[in-house]
């Protein structure tokens, strides 16, 4: 069967007996077969949301093949456990707007992963608030948007720069904004205009060292351990919903610089999987948490 009849469903609700024999049977009964299917209950431990999460991979006959003419199979379902599910076609490919700065290793990784289709989305733009990676885009036929900030810039002026920010993502129909080590704080406005479809990395000394020169400080205490954060941004700074991590083991042999050079390869493959999780639509909110199907 094409690859165009291929679907994707999300969905949660309050955990009760029978949503996934709901949700099979449904299916079944429209003729779509069901290729991978995951769930989880959130219940049981102390800070449990009692929350039901499922992601069902399947194929759907041709003349049901339209993520609209299925939704609307769904109605009866929605109402019945007050089921938030959303369908995606497999063969659609997100649009990405990626922010950055001016440490450009992360930018580096993800353009590489799309241009060699590891990343199945479309990079309509960059934006940054420095213009040293306006080459680098140029290599990959992306346009490259400067949307400077001076040093010191107070809310006045960083609210307008996010403003532009908004138009373009409004105007490139962007699915997804990735920090891609953006260093500026964004807004509570903008934040919630992001809610939901923006994903930011970071060092995961926080907030032991923070600052600057993380690794640094990092190094003069004798870590032992580095790694990486990949969260959804929300207005509380690195503390939204976290979607992956991951460490390396490092020793006293290892400089400042070497620290550095790990730290960096680490983020760039926490923030690789965090993007390509929230594009297969793997990613699903849990209050605080995420619940991740890989």
């Amino acid at each position: 069967m094409p690859r165009d009849q291929e679907f994707i469903l999300t969905l949660a609700c309050q955990d009760q007996p029978g949503i996934v024999h709901a949700v099979s049977g449904l299916l079944y009964q429209a003729g779509c077969n069901i290729i991978d299917s995951q769930q989880f209950g959130d219940v049981g431990a102390e800070d449990a949301t009692g929350l039901f999460f499922m992601r069902v991979h399947f194929e759907a006959p041709a003349h049901l093949a339209d993520a609209a003419t299925l939704d609307r199979l769904l109605g009866n379902m929605r109402q019945q456990f007050r089921m938030e599910a959303h369908l995606h076609a497999v063969t659609a490919r997100p649009r990405l707007l990626l922010m950055v700065s001016k440490f450009g290793h992360c930018l580096n990784d993800l353009l590489f992963r799309w241009r060699s289709g590891q990343l199945a989305v479309d990079i309509p733009a960059i934006v940054s608030n420095h213009p040293d990676f306006a080459e680098l885009a140029g290599s990959y036929g992306i346009p490259f948007h400067h949307l400077p900030l001076a040093t010191g810039a107070g809310a006045e002026a960083k609210r307008a720069q996010e403003r532009e920010i908004e138009a373009l993502i409004e105007r490139e129909r962007i699915d997804l904004v990735v920090l891609a080590r953006y260093m500026q704080i964004l807004s509570p406005e903008f934040c919630q205009v992001l809610h939901g479809r923006a994903i930011n990395i970071h060092h995961s000394f926080l907030p032991s060292f923070k600052g600057a020169r993380p690794y640094a400080q990092a190094h003069a205490r004798g870590v032992k351990l580095i790694g990486a954060t990949a969260h959804y941004v929300t207005a509380d700074l690195d503390e939204g919903p976290i979607i992956e991590q991951d460490v390396e083991r490092v020793d006293h042999a290892l400089s400042a610089e070497d620290l550095t050079a790990v730290g960096r390869d680490v983020e760039c493959v926490v923030l690789a999987r965090a993007v390509r999780w929230h594009v297969e639509h793997r990613v699903l909110m849990n209050g605080h948490k995420t619940v991740v199907f890989r």
